[in-house]
């Protein structure tokens, strides 16, 4: 699924952004390869694999539920979640639109993980959001938030604390990033 794909992918934008907040980080050594983001350029185009526990394909609504252990591949991205509802365009070809999420969504790429309480992946709109309890790792860097929202076309990546609701004044954003060791001083 590209949505894990992307999620996956948050990572390198939030990485940019903890930097841009005064978080020191050191360029690597020039043999030292970084994980390249499979965020931005994602083929959601690809092929996507599902399999789960069980399938419900309801027609004449032009979607399928997959329930219990829903594992999705698309590409390099992975998608595991307790229930998905597929949004497809019937006709001769059926066409994907939308896949929704719920239930220990996590998002995988080759380099990130992204997790939430619910996911959605807008195949039209090349946008992947996740919803509820986010948490964004890429190796021992770590962001949490209440909303993330991956732009697979740009590679943008938004995390927020959450709006304001009964009881909430509001979330906040919070981050752990690790700090290169610096010789000497």
């Amino acid at each position: 699924m590209s949505v894990v794909n992307s999620l996956g992918i948050i990572l390198a934008p939030v990485i940019v952004l903890a930097t841009a907040a005064s978080v020191a980080t050191a360029a690597p050594a020039p043999s030292q390869q970084q994980p390249v983001s499979a965020l931005k350029g994602h083929n959601s185009n690809a092929p996507v694999d599902v399999n789960a526990d069980r399938i419900e394909v309801q027609d004449r609504a032009d979607r399928a539920l997959f329930v219990g252990n829903v594992h999705v591949t698309q590409a390099e991205l992975t998608l595991d979640t307790q229930r998905l509802t597929v949004a497809y365009s019937g006709g001769a070809s059926v066409q994907i639109r939308r896949l929704d999420a719920a239930g220990g969504v996590v998002v995988r790429s080759p380099s990130e993980t992204a997790k939430g309480d619910f996911g959605i992946y807008d195949l039209d709109r090349k946008l992947i959001t996740l919803i509820g309890n986010v948490q964004l790792t890429r190796q021992q860097n770590q962001v949490f938030g209440q909303r993330l929202v991956i732009d697979l076309d740009s590679g943008r990546a938004v995390i927020d604390g959450g709006p304001a609701g009964v009881n909430q004044s509001g979330g906040r954003v919070t981050g752990h990033f690790t700090v290169p060791q610096r010789n000497g001083s």
